[in-house]
């Protein structure tokens, strides 16, 4: 689940995160390169390989995607070749970074600037924080500050997938979900099937689990498949018209590909007769479920929005 995920928030990233068309990333390893640019001599370059196209860099990204960069780092920035002080900067950048998030409104507690570092400044970090506290034991007895987890290398490799991945879920909260309107123009000719179907509130505090805007978006999956289930299947080849359904989540209640399906043929209603009428209108079977996938991912391929699904 964790890897479907990861490949997913890639493949949007890399599609829609910068202003200047698409630009392939790589959780965490692209990443952990593009926060910065290191200012070096012809030397120093040579042997230096964590640099990168100065306008598709993440703080560029972020910019793209918020509208504005946070205070006190540029979308470039520029550190010093010095392997401590270059790992003590980076540290700081990735602290203000998750800080200007929860302002926000991401939740990122879990998410330790440390976690954030590429191996390399993470080891650096831990022998330079070690040091640090066994000097302060020694000198006063006892330990002081915030308590450091050393992680080993391949569990850090795993933290720092987490982190980056949870950082850029939480991005697409704060940054992408707000642009989903919240005004509703009711549809005479649906409001009478919806009358008695439970709704689903979209005040903020309503839900513990989804978002005013997500459930914005349940609200016109509700509103949608409920309009066009009887349009689309009722030349229905396998099945009939399906029965009417309360869309609450995000998976369960997409799997079998109808909602998503009567979403699209509101908008291309051609796909209806070459496409969505050859789809399981009561699927059970794994193979029928694997059925209406590939046939909802062909009409997605047929009106060019490829975006490198995969069923």
């Amino acid at each position: 689940f964790f890897q479907k995920t990861l490949n997913a928030v890639q493949s949007w990233f890399t599609l829609f995160g910068w202003s200047k068309g698409q630009n392939p990333i790589s959780i965490p390893h692209s990443l952990r390169s593009d926060v910065c640019i290191v200012q070096l001599t012809v030397a120093q370059e040579k042997n230096f390989k964590r640099r990168v196209d100065k306008d598709k860099g993440f703080y560029e990204m972020l910019l793209n995607l918020n509208g504005q960069s946070i205070p006190g780092i540029a979308a470039s920035q520029s550190l010093s070749t010095d392997p401590v002080e270059r790992m003590f900067q980076l540290h700081w950048q990735h602290s203000e970074l998750l800080s200007f998030l929860k302002r926000k409104g991401a939740h990122l507690p879990h998410i330790m600037p440390e976690f954030l570092l590429a191996p390399e400044d993470y080891e650096l970090w831990s022998e330079v924080n070690t040091g640090l506290r066994r000097a302060s034991m020694r000198s006063s007895g006892k330990l002081s500050g915030r308590r450091t987890f050393v992680l080993e290398n391949r569990m850090f490799e795993t933290m720092s997938k987490r982190a980056w991945t949870d950082v850029l879920l939480q991005m697409y909260k704060v940054f992408v979900l707000p642009r989903v309107s919240s005004r509703m123009v009711p549809d005479p000719s649906s409001l009478e099937s919806l009358q008695n179907m439970p709704g689903i509130k979209s005040e903020p505090l309503c839900s513990n689990v989804y978002s005013r805007y997500e459930r914005t978006i349940l609200i016109w999956l509700n509103k949608n498949y409920e309009k066009n289930r009887k349009i689309v299947w009722k030349d229905s080849e396998r099945g009939g018209i399906p029965p009417m359904r309360w869309i609450v989540n995000f998976d369960q209640d997409l799997l079998d590909g109808l909602v998503l399906a009567a979403q699209m043929a509101g908008y291309c209603p051609y796909l209806i007769p070459t496409h969505f009428i050859k789809m399981y209108t009561n699927p059970r079977t794994h193979e029928q479920f694997l059925h209406n996938a590939l046939i909802f991912v062909k009409a997605l391929h047929t009106i060019n929005m490829d975006l490198d699904i995969k069923v």
